[in-house]
């Protein structure tokens, strides 16, 4: 069944973001990204106090893909 789609405004589209109007049947966005970060790296807040005295990462990674991602038309 068709949708009916009323007034659209987009302000803002990132990279692999997904607009989506109407009917679909199936959406995928593309995108991989690995992140290393040490202890304390994604506190957020008011007033916050981290205290790490050693921190350290391991970013050795064995494996050469992760998330491999089939491009299909």
């Amino acid at each position: 069944m068709p949708a009916i789609v009323g007034a659209i405004k987009i302000n803002n589209v990132s990279l692999s973001s997904i607009v989506h109007i109407g009917d679909s049947l199936q959406l995928a966005p593309r995108s991989v990204a690995k992140t290393f970060a040490g202890a304390g790296s994604f506190n957020t807040g008011d007033n916050l106090r981290v205290i790490n005295y050693v921190s350290t990462t391991n970013t050795y990674d064995n494996d050469v893909l992760d998330s491999n991602i089939a491009f299909t038309n």
